[in-house]
């Protein structure tokens, strides 16, 4: 049976190149997820955080056929992320290069996702990430619009982080354990210790979650509002429907009960008691939230 291929142009996406004899042990002690697990072929999501546990950036990991390994992040935080990641570099044996202007990253969606064409990584069950040389345009097939590839996001319950919302959340806010981007087995890691004890002791009260809105909204990432039983929210990802409603992805307390009652909560996310009052009604999302 003949598999068609629809592409994406992910033009606010870039690449940031890690190579050297070094780079797995480096990011091994950087990133959130075990980068041992990392295979040709398949996406390996991992992130980058804070000392305090906050997640500066949401990094699909990549094995180059080179044995380089490639992170996949929005554009606007390639640099700062190599900037950061060059600071703790010391002896080991990388060379951190941001490839903003030197590729651009294609999506390719297939149902089922069965025949992918070389040099290509797995994303999840039906999406798959191809890295391109800048100027060279899609391959023949139909084409799906940036928003209609955020949409499969925001169904998926993926989060991503921008320069918006770079450092506004802890680990476990963004789901990043529900999505297969922490490993709570490997070694230390920035930020470690604050993930790892949030998990252990259970305590997360401000979670991502599914929405959309009755009526027409327009929302972006970091955006805050307020619902109508009291919990404060800030956007993580959103999507326009045609019908102008609007699908997103917002932290916010897993029920009105837990609530900030102050101007932070237990995990440290700003509440927002002013906010402009939002009609949203929840939607599923495809995993279940720790209880």
């Amino acid at each position: 049976m003949h598999t068609s291929t629809t592409y994406c142009c992910l033009d606010d996406f870039a690449s940031v190149r890690f190579h050297g004899a070094d780079a797995g042990k480096f990011l091994q002690g950087q990133l959130s997820n075990d980068v041992g697990r990392l295979q040709p072929g398949v996406i390996l999501r991992a992130a980058l955080h804070t000392p305090q546990g906050r997640t500066l950036a949401l990094l699909w990991l990549a094995a180059a056929a080179d044995g380089d390994i490639l992170a996949l992040l929005p554009r606007e935080l390639a640099a700062t992320v190599a900037a950061q990641l060059r600071r703790y570099l010391l002896r080991a044996k990388v060379t951190i290069t941001d490839e903003s202007g030197h590729g651009r990253v294609l999506g390719l969606w297939q149902r089922p996702l069965s025949s992918l064409p070389d040099g290509c990584w797995r994303l999840d069950a039906e999406r798959a990430l191809a890295l391109r040389p800048t100027g060279e345009t899609a391959p023949p097939g139909a084409l799906m619009s940036r928003e209609q590839w955020r949409a499969l996001d925001v169904a998926g319950g993926l989060p991503q982080v921008y320069a918006a919302t770079s450092g506004q959340f802890v680990a476990q806010m963004l789901n990043l354990d529900c999505i297969d981007a922490i490993s709570f087995s490997k070694g230390c890691y920035t930020g470690q210790e604050v993930i790892a004890r949030a998990h252990y002791r259970g305590r997360v009260k401000r979670r991502m979650q599914r929405f959309e809105t009755p009526g027409a909204a327009q929302l972006a990432p970091g955006d805050t509002a307020q619902l109508e039983d009291g919990r404060s929210l800030r956007v993580v990802e959103a999507v326009a429907r045609a019908d102008g409603r609007c699908e997103f992805l917002a932290v916010a307390a897993i029920t009105a009960s837990m609530r900030a009652s102050g101007p932070q909560d237990e995990a440290g996310e700003a509440a927002a008691p002013h906010a402009a009052i939002l009609r949203a009604h929840p939607l599923p999302l495809p995993y279940p939230l720790p209880e």
